[in-house]
């Protein structure tokens, strides 16, 4: 068995004293290890995964405040998801319906594999939304028109999108295994959430309350983003101002032959 009381012995046998080397070995021993090592490593894997996400919303946006939300939102839908995950799989509830036998633990790499998921896909609609909402916001300068925009334009194509997969994890989650049908519906449950509650409610209710401080960034941040973000209209007036070029090319070549 891998339980609390099984885990509970490795730790009291390990801190036992003895006059010769001991060792501790079998499943549960495993499992403690396997905690021991992700939760050394968990802090340094989130500070990373939380900075290399802040700078990226930052050089899409341009704002100090919008990755910041991004996170915190994000984090909200993967609170759901895990807290769905113990209740349902650690606790045993709703077992026969879904037909399977609770242990009393979950597997130690299975949160983390659907973390990197869930939290994927989350910024991925994230991104959809917000770079919409600051193409608008460049083209217009109205805060709370962008936002609407924003949402109207991407938030079909996000629920849309999330409907799909939801269906595709689900049917994962039909499986026999245990570790796979906790995958499938604990992503499932996160994709949904996150589409038809963060990004459809919280988020623009964030960005409303905010209001144009939503945009704000200091000076030598403000300075960075203008010579390194990146942004959709840029590169599609670019694209424009190309095709302009070229154009004006080829009527220049047929004005020069036909004289």
């Amino acid at each position: 068995t891998v339980g609390a009381g099984a885990q509970r012995v490795v730790g009291e046998l390990r801190a036992a004293e003895a006059p010769f080397d001991t060792s501790v070995t079998g499943p549960a021993a495993v499992l403690v290890d396997s905690k021991d090592a992700i939760g050394e490593r968990l802090p340094w894997a989130a500070g990373i995964i939380a900075l290399v996400t802040l700078l990226l919303v930052f050089l899409l946006t341009g704002s100090v405040l919008i990755p910041i939300q991004a996170v915190v939102l994000n984090a909200l839908s993967l609170t759901a998801m895990f807290g769905a995950v113990v209740w349902v799989f650690q606790e045993g509830h709703l077992s026969g319906l879904l037909g399977f036998t609770p242990t009393g633990d979950i597997e130690t790499t299975l949160p983390v594999l659907m973390f990197c998921v869930a939290f994927g896909l989350s910024m991925d609609y994230g991104v959809f939304l917000l770079s919409r909402i600051k193409e608008e916001y460049d083209a217009t300068g109205d805060h709370e028109h962008s936002v609407r925009f924003g949402l109207s334009r991407t938030g079909g194509l996000i629920t849309a999108a999330a409907v799909i997969l939801a269906v595709v994890m689900v049917a994962i989650g039909t499986a026999r295994v245990t570790n796979t049908k906790m995958l499938g519906l604990g992503v499932a449950l996160a994709v949904l959430m996150d589409a038809m509650v963060v990004r459809s409610l919280l988020v623009p209710s964030a960005m409303k309350l905010t209001g144009r401080l939503t945009w704000w960034a200091p000076g030598p941040l403000r300075r960075f983003h203008d010579r390194f973000g990146v942004s959709e209209s840029d590169a599609r007036n670019r694209a424009s101002l190309s095709s302009v070029e070229e154009v004006s090319e080829k009527r220049r070549e047929v004005t020069s032959l036909r004289s």
